[in-house]
């Protein structure tokens, strides 16, 4: 079989410092040593190590959803490059009826960037004669425990193979979450909050969201996470001195308080509290760290905007600053960060409070 002894992943183009950085991180507090390469604005960041078991350990002891910008993660085998373009399937059967025994899928991808755009048109027409090849060499099993086989062009004549854990991996094909809000979301931001809930929100927490509870969302204007959460059966205590859009008012399940949003604080504790203020990062983690260790919101979702440079830092300290809040409280709680797909120059939180 091929050595799989490195480890590509996924991220938005211009954010590869920031992955790179991340599973370089990971990998010296695992004692896996090895290298990145990373192009600018590729979308793409690749971490060599010496063995496959090294990428294997790796991949096991950490939990993707650690990862904050890294949108997919596969196991892969050295680039096939030099791809003639009229077969480049040939080279490619070649290297994935090695890789593994069996593929309970196949996803042949692309990095997300403008760029490759037009190449996501072959990569469709790819996939069907890959999968034929697969089944006729009985190596495909849908639906199994087995790997899920990944083939992602990062130029028009070159890719990586490899694999990945369906289940210590993302869901979505090229890590994207395929999200629509409707036509009546009032701002584009409410993509954001809608993305959150399916990445967030699993079968083991879905519950902690559901129709009656209620909510705040503090710099609410125009309405877009409101109308998300509206649209979900939750009331919802939208906070702003700026104007609400007619369409979240129109679900009757907001009520708009004109306020600021840091001075604010409910008569009576909330199942949630959402956020996507612009201010600076380490404020609004303030922010949310004292709703929930005062007990005003047992859970929240809220974006950190952050700075051009040292973002990875910047984050890290916002977790810093909500980890040694909570500790005063001696709190339990879960938090998740994702750099997502409808996330720009932020990051989107997830902190829950662990049952008592």
């Amino acid at each position: 079989m091929s050595s799989m002894n490195a480890l590509l992943l996924y991220c938005r183009a211009g954010f590869e410092k920031e992955c790179a950085g991340e599973i370089v991180g990971w990998a010296n507090e695992l004692g896996v040593p090895g290298y990145v390469k990373a192009g600018e604005q590729s979308g793409w960041v690749l971490f060599q190590a010496e063995t496959q078991a090294e990428i294997t350990l790796l991949t096991s002891e950490l939990p993707f959803y650690r990862l904050i910008f890294a949108r997919q993660w596969v196991q892969v085998a050295p680039l096939i490059a030099g791809m003639p373009e009229g077969d480049r399937l040939t080279a490619v059967k070649a290297v994935v009826s090695k890789l593994a025994p069996r593929y309970s899928e196949v996803w042949v991808e692309t990095p997300d960037t403008d760029a490759s755009k037009t190449r996501l048109g072959f990569c469709g027409r790819f996939t069907k004669p890959l999968t034929a090849f697969l089944e006729k060499n009985r190596q495909l099993a849908l639906g199994s425990a087995a790997p899920r086989l990944h083939v992602c062009f990062v130029t028009d004549d070159s890719a990586y193979a490899g694999i990945s854990d369906p289940h210590n991996a993302a869901i979505w094909f090229m890590g994207i979450p395929r999200v629509r809000v409707g036509r009546d979301a009032p701002s584009r931001s409410a993509g954001k909050l809608a993305e959150a809930l399916m990445v967030f929100l699993d079968d083991s927490n879905q519950h902690e969201l559901r129709a009656g509870m209620r909510a705040v969302d503090l710099g609410a204007s125009p309405g877009g996470w409101a109308w998300v959460l509206a649209q979900r059966g939750i009331r919802v205590t939208a906070v702003d001195n700026g104007p609400m859009a007619a369409t979240a008012m129109a679900t009757e399940m907001i009520e708009h308080v004109r306020g600021d949003g840091f001075t604010y604080r409910p008569h009576h504790p909330v199942n949630w509290l959402v956020c996507d203020m612009v201010e600076s990062p380490s404020r609004v983690a303030q922010l949310i760290a004292e709703w929930i260790a005062r007990g005003h919101a047992r859970h929240a979702i809220f974006n950190l905007k952050l700075p051009m440079k040292k973002r990875l830092e910047e984050v890290h300290r916002c977790e810093d600053i909500i980890s040694k809040r909570l500790a005063r409280e001696d709190m339990r709680y879960t938090l998740q960060i994702k750099h997502l797909y409808h996330d720009r120059e932020e990051v989107t939180l997830c902190l829950m409070r662990d049952k008592d």
